[in-house]
C-alpha cells in the first residue's frame, strides 16, 4: 500500500472518525490467562472447514474493510472475493454500542469488535467460539494478544486478533514543561493545565482515571480498572468530575483533536499515535509518552457471528484479514499496530511497526486493554459485585454533566 501523505491522512481520519470511539481490549498484556469470573452461552464451534457458500455479511469500523469504493488503490476486500468465491457486503458502524444492536439483528455474518464490546457479544450469545485450528494465520499473530480477557473465556478464543494500540500522552512542547511523565497533568486539580487538557469523550475513558487512582491511591485496592466496586467506582468518577474543571474539550473525533492542538485550545491530554504523527506533519510542535501510571489501550477481535449461515466464507474471511498482506494494508490505513507479526515487512512506510511497537512486548505490557465492564469483576473477587457498562454509561453522563 502508498505510504499515505498528512493530507490523505486526514481525510482518512475523517472517514474514520468514530472508529475507535470504543475500540479495544481489556486486561493488562502483563497479566496472562483469560476472563475471570465470567461465565458464557454454551455454544459449539465449528469443527471443520466446508465450501464456502458464495457470500459474506461484514459488519465492521470504517477503514477495516475496504473495497476500493473510498479509494481504489485501497482495496483487501476484492483480492478475497476473487479468492474465494465469496461475495461481500460490508456495513459499517460508528460505535461500540451501534455493533452489539446491529448483532443482535442476525444479519451479519463476522464483526470487528472493540474490547468493550466483545464481552457483551459473547454473553449475550451474538458471537461463538472461534476454532483457531482452522485459521492458518492465526499461528502468525503475536503471542501477547492471544487468549486475554477480552477476546477468550476460560483459555478459549472468541475471535482473532486484528489491530492494537495505545492511549497515549501527548502534550505541545512549547506550551507543557517540563515533558510530563505522569497522567497527574490531566488528571491533579492543581494542574497548571487547567482550561487546556482534552480528554476522550466515551465511558470507557473511566478506566483511565481508574488506572491512575490504581497507582495513586492503593489503599482503593484497584487491580484491574475494568473491575471496579462501588466504593472504587464512587472514587473513580469524583476524580473525573474533578478533571472536568480542567478540561477544555472532550474529544472522540481525530481531526476535532488534531485542531485543538494546533490552535492550543489543548495542550495536552490523552491521544493515539497516528494523531500525533498527524499533527507532527501539520508542524504542531507535539510528543507522546507512556506516563509512569501505564496506559490503556485497545486490541480489536474479528468474531463470528453464532447464527451466520455462511460459516466457511466467515473462516476463510478471518484467515485473509490477518493474513500478512491484509494486515499490513489495514495498520496502515487505519493507523494501529498489525496482530500478525509477518506483516512489518509489507508496510509501505517501513517505520511503521517500530512507530506502533507492533511486536514490542514490553511496550504491550503497560497496557491495560479496554474491555467490557460487567458485574463479575474480571479481577477474580466474588465477594463483591463491580459495576457494569451500563452504569459507566449513566455515570459519564453525569461526569461531563
Amino acid at each position: 500500500m502508498k505510504k499515505l501523505s498528512v493530507a490523505v491522512s486526514l481525510a482518512v481520519l475523517a472517514l474514520v472518525a468514530a472508529a475507535c470511539g470504543t475500540s479495544g481490549g481489556g486486561d493488562s498484556a502483563a497479566k496472562a490467562g483469560s476472563s475471570t469470573g465470567f461465565s458464557a452461552p454454551d455454544l459449539p464451534k465449528l469443527d471443520k472447514l466446508g465450501a464456502g457458500e458464495g457470500k459474506l455479511s461484514v459488519l465492521a469500523w470504517p477503514g477495516y474493510a475496504e473495497d476500493g469504493s473510498n479509494d481504489p488503490k485501497v482495496d483487501w476486500v476484492t483480492p478475497f472475493e476473487k479468492q474465494t468465491g465469496c461475495q461481500v457486503t460490508v456495513k459499517t458502524f460508528g460505535t461500540s454500542d451501534e455493533a452489539v444492536t446491529l448483532m443482535k439483528t442476525g444479519q451479519y455474518d463476522v464483526v470487528s469488535a472493540s474490547g468493550d464490546a466483545t464481552l457483551r457479544l459473547i454473553a449475550g450469545g451474538q458471537v461463538e467460539p472461534v476454532n483457531t485450528d482452522l485459521v492458518p494465520n492465526y499461528a502468525d499473530v503475536y503471542s501477547f494478544l492471544k487468549n486475554r480477557p477480552w477476546n477468550s473465556v476460560n483459555g478459549q478464543m472468541y475471535g482473532i486478533p486484528h489491530g492494537w494500540g495505545a492511549n497515549l500522552l501527548m502534550w505541545r512542547t512549547d506550551k507543557v514543561k517540563p515533558a510530563p511523565t505522569s497522567w497527574s497533568v490531566v488528571f491533579d486539580a492543581n494542574s497548571p493545565y487547567k482550561g487546556t487538557v482534552t480528554a476522550y469523550d466515551s465511558p470507557i475513558y473511566i478506566a483511565d482515571a481508574a488506572m491512575y487512582l490504581m497507582a495513586t491511591k492503593p489503599d482503593l485496592g484497584i487491580k484491574n480498572p475494568y473491575a471496579l466496586d462501588d466504593k472504587q467506582f464512587a472514587a473513580t468518577v469524583d476524580l473525573l468530575k474533578t478533571q472536568k474543571t480542567l478540561v477544555s474539550e472532550y474529544w472522540s473525533d481525530y481531526l476535532k483533536e488534531v485542531q485543538a492542538f494546533t490552535s492550543a485550545n489543548s495542550v495536552v491530554g490523552t491521544t493515539w499515535q497516528v494523531i500525533a504523527n498527524v499533527a507532527t506533519g501539520e508542524k504542531v510542535p507535539v510528543q507522546v509518552t507512556v506516563p509512569t501510571e501505564g496506559v490503556t489501550g485497545w486490541s480489536d477481535t474479528w468474531m463470528v457471528s453464532a447464527t451466520s449461515k455462511h460459516k466457511n466464507c466467515a473462516y476463510q474471511w478471518l484467515n485473509h484479514i490477518i493474513s500478512p498482506q491484509a494486515n499490513a494494508a489495514v495498520a496502515e490505513y487505519f493507523g494501529e499496530a498489525p496482530a500478525n507479526g509477518k506483516a512489518c515487512a509489507l508496510t509501505a512506510d517501513k517505520s511503521h511497526c517500530t512507530t506502533y511497537h507492533a511486536g514490542d512486548a514490553t511496550y504491550a505490557q503497560k497496557i491495560w486493554y479496554w474491555t467490557t465492564p460487567i458485574a463479575q469483576c474480571l479481577d477474580g473477587r466474588t465477594d463483591v459485585k463491580c459495576t457494569d457498562y451500563s452504569k459507566w454509561t449513566q455515570a459519564w453522563t453525569q461526569i461531563k454533566g
